[in-house]
Formats: C-alpha cells, structure tokens, sequence
C-alpha cells in the first residue's frame, strides 16, 4: 500500500485524526503541540500520525491535501486546517462540537 492509500485509509477510518510532528504526549513542536493541546480538551478520542516517523505520509500528504504545512487535522475524513483554523475553531467552540459529532455524540 502506498502512502496516499495509507492516508486515504487513516483518514476514514478515524473519525479525528492529526498528522503531526512528535506525538499528543511529546509533539516535536510548537504549532504540533498547541493543535494537540486543542484536540486533548475537546475531550474525545483521536488519532494520530507522527509525520517525522513516516517520510513517505509527510512527503504525500502535502500534495494530497494542497495543505503545505503540519499539523494537520481531518474530522470526518475531511481536512479542518492546521494549527491556527483549530485554535480559532476552538475559541469559538465549533471545534468541541465538530469532534463530538464525529465521536457520534
């Protein structure tokens, strides 16, 4: 399976998912870690990829998503944006609602 098949995969079988640098307990840096920071107090399960432990998901997934930078968070196996999207999503509290919605609450 190549790495798009790989994303496609992760992407639909995980209602939330971040690709990130690092992981939620050690993110590699700061916008990773602010995201994830989000992500954890929404409350609600996701996953995650370390992108600097696979080359072939942090080469692909740019390309894939016309998204250029990481993290990079897809709920429902669409793409919400990066660090700052998340963080502005979350202040206004869409972010809480749409993780939610994708846990099937």
């Amino acid at each position: 399976m190549d790495a798009l098949d790989r994303i496609r995969q992760q992407v639909e079988e995980n209602p939330v998912v971040i690709y990130m640098k690092g992981t939620p307990q050690f993110p590699m840096c700061g916008f990773s870690n602010r995201a994830v920071s989000a992500l954890k107090e929404c409350g609600k399960p996701f996953a995650y990829v370390n992108v600097l432990a696979d080359q072939e998901i942090m080469q692909s997934l740019p390309s894939l998503a016309n998204w250029p930078t990481f993290p990079q968070i897809y709920v429902k196996g669409e793409l919400i944006g990066g660090c700052d999207i998340t963080l502005e999503m979350f202040e206004s509290g869409e972010l809480q609602t749409m993780v939610a919605e994708a846990a099937g609450e």
